[in-house]
């Protein structure tokens, strides 16, 4: 059987392979490749969820804990979460992986059994194809092949190091077709399996709809608090300037298009007086004939 380093580096290289291969012949961007390289090498560890030693589960349990919820930003922001809630759906999502989800595996799944078959490669790509919503269906299904290719090719390096060429002639051991297969021995696992993988399916095919309703009520939800009601004031509406043949009423002072008696056209940028102030300010009165003769008393 291969051991955990051999896994990792195969599915790593093949994830370089795939990523480049995205960006130069499938016009992905740069990102995308990156992204689905990454996610087809830590695919290579999925199928030891199943293991019994400490260092495969230990370390897949983390790298899936830490990544699940990095990948599930796009359907936070579909369902409409805040900030906060995004940070503690994340923090869910980490905890129901690490602890639950390996507590799971560890109790109900045994080695080389229906978790290494081609069902369950299957329902780790339809899983990561539903937490990665993407506006585009091609990047999509990208993204989502490479977590199958990663698991396939753990599946692959399986039944390889299941024979033996050790002696100079090939030997085929025990373990040889425990990995690529599409039942096992167990029929509770091998309904359990495809009984997931019948369930993701459902969920696939009607994730665009879905997508759709959560993204009409984001986007209604924003426009009810962000767009502003009808004004309580109505004539606070009106033009500064109204135009001639309008219903409203005429301003106090002419606008700065039209001919003002009085004002030359370098001082139309002055604040012409408002009504109360021509009411209050006096008119000017001629001085007093002792007025001038006040100083001599």
């Amino acid at each position: 059987m291969a051991g955990f380093k051999t896994h990792i580096s195969t599915s790593t290289m093949v994830g370089v392979a795939y990523g480049y291969w995205g960006v130069a012949t499938q016009g992905m961007s740069l990102e995308s490749g990156l992204l689905a390289g990454g996610l087809c090498s830590v695919a290579g560890m999925l199928p030891d969820l199943d293991s019994d030693s400490g260092v495969p589960l230990r370390e897949t349990s983390l790298f899936m804990a830490a990544i699940a919820p990095m990948l599930m930003i796009d359907r936070f922001r579909d369902m409409g979460l805040s900030h906060e809630s995004m940070a503690l759906a994340a923090m869910l999502v980490y905890v129901g992986i690490r602890f639950v989800a390996v507590e799971f595996f560890r109790r109900y799944t045994v080695h080389r059994g229906m978790w290494h078959s081609i069902p369950a490669a299957l329902v780790a790509g339809l899983g990561a194809y539903l937490i990665m919503p993407c506006p585009s269906e091609a990047i999509r299904v990208y993204k989502s092949l490479a977590v199958l290719i990663g698991f396939l090719t753990h599946l692959i390096l399986d039944e390889i190091w299941s024979l033996d060429f050790s002696r100079g002639r090939m030997r085929v051991k025990k373990s040889f077709g425990t990995a690529l297969k599409f039942f096992g021995n167990n029929w509770w696992a091998n309904v359990s399996v495809w009984g997931k993988l019948v369930l993701l399916c459902y969920l696939a095919w009607g994730d665009h709809g879905i997508l759709d309703r959560l993204r009409q009520r984001v986007r209604l939800d924003r426009e009810r608090y962000t767009i502003p009601g009808p004004s309580l004031f109505p004539e606070s509406q009106a033009p500064v300037y109204p135009q001639p043949g309008d219903s409203y009423s005429v301003p106090p002072y002419p606008a700065p298009s039209q001919q003002a008696p009085g004002y030359a056209p370098n001082n139309y940028w002055e604040a012409a007086p408002s009504d109360s102030q021509r009411v209050a300010v006096p008119p000017a009165h001629p001085a007093l004939p002792w007025s001038s003769d006040a100083g001599a008393f």
